[in-house]
């Protein structure tokens, strides 16, 4: 079988029969500064090709770089926040020469990073190794024209130095991630943490977050690692997971027919689903790294650390144990969307205001996806209450939250507002009379053991009175008629 047969999407080994795939991640993240690592340009996502450049970002002769400080604040509350120590660092030249590189080389960190020894926790507990998160510039951007966009079937190629220049941190996980899926939860946890602290706004869809993959394969039970494929700016947590699958079998079906893996950095291709050579892997030495002459080492005094470390705002690991707390039973995976989507807040102050943690919990992760709008946590808590004294059915209760999201006001006013009271006993007793009498068959039925009509006489009451029926209180009543 030849190595482009393997590429193909489903063919080689499945990654389930004796082999282990080992994956480190790269991450790159677009610091949220107003300027540029070294310069006054803006940074600031699209605008027209090259209006977002200086001097300094097209490397012109006898411009000099100016150390950006906020960059720095933020690549300290990054390091903090996964762990790190923090310590002196110093800039290097990466030299390479790619067209969407205007100085034929990068400013970088290398031997002497800011940040090392860290770790970063999965929501499953594990923990996973931080090698290092280093400060360094973005490159350009090669734009292809013609064909679809891609070099090979290019007309000619345009460069936009917009990017060029934009602050950036290199996150540098340990190879101790052990499948697609703990790769995906890694980089959503890493991306939820550098948003909280506020370095990155972690949008993957503008580049502003991408992500290399080193992945290898050995033997299961092996302590060798074997030969790695670096795949370069994955760009969606969906991608990662099918390139990271793919490569792995790609890798094994190698392996298995007695080939060895070359040690190169390869493409994923999301419409193909598979992985393509792009080169041989480069080593350190190929980049020819020598410290940055026209930049100062970057010592951060003991001081300013901790100051930083000191205004970090709580962290996801840390929301998600203390809503956890507040909510025994609510499932971890709902516990993290909550805090994925920055309602865990609003769920401790409703049920901190007395809403039943059930209840909340419902509302925040099935009737809230597009965000609390107007609602405040005194609202969420009162329709919970509602919900579980029984004025309010769950249909309601649903109708309720969405004017509260978008009007704001109190759950007691907008019941009345929909027409939602309550109904009492006495005219629930009358409305089941009436349906008991319109369906004879139905209810002789029920009687005699079908449990399914349960369902059809709550459906007609809930009809019959436009939603006001409690559910729960016609199941009891048709439960105690029946004996």
């Amino acid at each position: 079988m030849s190595d482009g047969a393997l590429d193909k999407p489903g063919l080689g080994v499945p990654a389930d029969t004796g082999w282990e795939t080992v994956v480190g991640l790269e991450v790159h993240a677009e610091l949220s500064t107003e300027t540029k690592l070294f310069s006054a340009s803006p940074n600031r996502f699209g605008g027209e090709p090259n209006t977002h450049i200086d001097p300094v970002s097209l490397g012109l002769p006898g411009s000099l770089p100016v150390l950006n400080q906020k960059a720095v604040e933020l690549a300290i509350r990054v390091g903090l926040a996964l762990n790190c120590g923090i310590r002196p660092s110093v800039f290097a030249r990466k030299n390479y020469f790619y067209p969407d590189m205007p100085k034929d080389f990068q400013i970088s960190q290398y031997d002497e990073p800011i940040s090392v020894d860290g770790w970063l926790e999965l929501p499953s507990g594990k923990r996973i190794g931080i090698e290092r998160a280093h400060l360094e510039e973005d490159t350009g951007k090669t734009v292809h024209i013609g064909g679809a966009g891609r070099i090979h079937e290019a007309g000619y190629s345009l460069v936009d130095y917009n990017r060029a220049g934009v602050p950036l941190i290199e996150i540098v996980g340990r190879p101790e991630l052990r499948s697609a899926e703990e790769a995906r939860q890694y980089v959503a946890e890493l991306r939820a943490i550098l948003v909280a602290v506020g370095a990155s706004d972690g949008k993957m869809e503008e580049g502003s977050l991408r992500v290399d993959c080193n992945v290898s394969v050995r033997p299961a039970g092996s302590d060798r690692l074997g030969t790695r494929c670096e795949i370069k700016n994955v760009n969606s947590l969906r991608s990662l997971g099918r390139a990271i699958e793919h490569e792995a079998r790609r890798q094994i079906g190698l392996l298995a027919g007695g080939r060895p893996v070359e040690q190169q950095t390869r493409h994923w291709n999301e419409d193909e689903g598979r992985t393509h050579a792009l080169r041989s892997k480069e080593e350190d030495h190929d980049y020819r790294y020598f410290p940055e002459p026209d930049l100062l080492p970057l010592d951060p005094s003991a001081e300013w650390v901790e100051e930083i470390r000191r205004e970090l705002p709580p962290l996801p690991r840390d929301r998600r144990l203390r809503l956890g707390e507040a909510a025994p039973s609510a499932d971890a995976g709902h516990i993290a969307l909550a805090v994925e989507r920055s309602l865990d807040g609003l769920a401790l102050a409703a049920i901190g205001g007395g809403g039943l943690p059930e209840r909340v919990m419902i509302h925040i992760v099935q009737n809230l996806a597009g965000g609390a709008g107007m609602l405040d946590a005194e609202a969420l808590a009162g329709l919970a209450q509602m919900e579980e004294a029984g004025e309010l059915t769950a249909t309601q209760a649903k109708k309720v939250l969405a004017v509260l999201a978008e009007s704001g006001g109190s759950p007691q006013d907008a019941a009345r507002a929909l027409g939602f009271e309550a109904m009492d006993s006495t005219e629930l007793e009358s409305m089941l009379d009436g349906l008991i009498a319109e369906n004879p068959e139905e209810w002789s039925r029920f009687c005699e053991g079908d449990a399914k009509l349960t369902g059809f006489f709550v459906g007609q009451a809930m009809k019959a009175t436009r939603g006001r029926a409690d559910g729960k209180a016609v199941t009891q009543l048709l439960i105690s008629r029946r004996g």
